[in-house]
């Protein structure tokens, strides 16, 4: 079942595969280029958080090289008015599609989520300057009674926002 949601000004894609596996699929309009965008997150995600300070608190690199498969990430940011952090594993990096995966392996979203995966893909404008960020959540709840993370979506879609700002203002 799919459905298209209003999300912030934005369509808000959900997928559900059954009641416990779904997507979220969400696109957010930036002014910086798509490889400006792509490298915050494989080449340098610890400069996030200077991006986004009042959600992303920090970005370390625990195992590997930044933007590297099989590289190890952790996140300490807020959700929802709370603390939290995320241990992620990047399972693709595709430079020319300006597109990374990252896959939860620890954290506090493995409290309501069996998996949890994260694509950005950043594509360019079409005849026009500026990009679209793709936001792709793949996610298997622990059971019925857990929300979809549209709320998440919401925070990527805000972070979006910032890094944009933030790579503006760089110029």
């Amino acid at each position: 079942m799919a459905t298209i949601m209003a999300g912030a000004g934005r369509n808000l894609r959900k997928t559900e595969v059954s009641s416990l596996v779904g997507k979220l699929e969400v696109d957010v309009d930036i002014r910086a280029s798509a490889g400006k965008f792509h490298h915050m997150f494989a080449g340098r995600p610890h400069h996030v958080p200077k991006a986004s300070p009042g959600n992303i608190r920090s970005c370390d690199l625990h195992e590997g090289e930044w933007g590297k498969v099989g590289s190890i990430v952790f996140w300490n940011y807020v959700h929802d008015g709370e603390a939290k952090v995320a241990k992620e594993r990047i399972e693709a990096v595709e430079p020319e599609k300006n597109l990374i995966t990252f896959r939860v392996i620890e954290g506090d979203l493995l409290k309501e989520y069996k998996s949890f995966v994260i694509t950005i893909h950043v594509t360019p404008k079409q005849g026009g300057p500026g990009s679209t960020v793709h936001w792709h959540v793949e996610y298997e709840k622990i059971d019925e009674k857990i929300a979809h993370p549209e709320t998440f979506i919401e925070f990527c879609v805000q972070v979006s926002k910032e890094i944009d700002e933030h790579l503006m203002n760089e110029d």
